[in-house]
């Protein structure tokens, strides 16, 4: 499946953070094998190739409960890929999110800076930006 966007993915809009939390709710659900995605901006030429079958479920989950057929819904889908990649690839995010046998329990504060973050060209988050809009002090609890 092949989504096409006119603009870059750093002009896609900020999202709710609840509309970020039922993504995740979505993304969590079983899902079928989902085939790859591919996300196409026109300004600049950027093709995001999503073929690991665990994101291509959550693209889906994210096509099926919100539309990947508007700006809003793309940014919700790029906003929660670029949310697990964060907290997989990220150290200092550690302190905002907790892993256990049920899942993840993400403190709201990283929720709403992942909803309201700038985007990247290529889809993900700039990072210094998010960090910004977090508070000064870590949490306590999740490190």
């Amino acid at each position: 499946m092949v989504h096409l966007a006119d603009a870059p993915a750093s002009a896609l809009p900020a999202v709710t953070k609840r509309d970020l939390e039922a993504a995740w709710e979505a993304a969590q659900a079983p899902a079928a094998a989902a085939p790859s995605q591919t996300f196409r901006f026109a300004a600049p030429p950027i093709e995001l190739i999503i073929a690991d079958r665990d994101a291509a479920a959550w693209v889906a989950a994210v096509e099926r409960s919100t539309g990947l057929g508007t700006p809003h819904g793309l940014s919700v889908c790029l906003r929660l890929l670029a949310l697990i990649a964060l907290m997989a690839q990220a150290g200092w995010a550690r302190a905002w999110f907790a892993l256990g046998r049920g899942g993840a329990d993400i403190r709201p504060e990283l929720l709403q800076a992942a909803a309201l973050a700038p985007l990247t060209d290529a889809g993900g988050f700039d990072e210094t930006a998010l960090r910004a809009l977090l508070p000064p002090t870590t949490p306590q609890g999740f490190s």
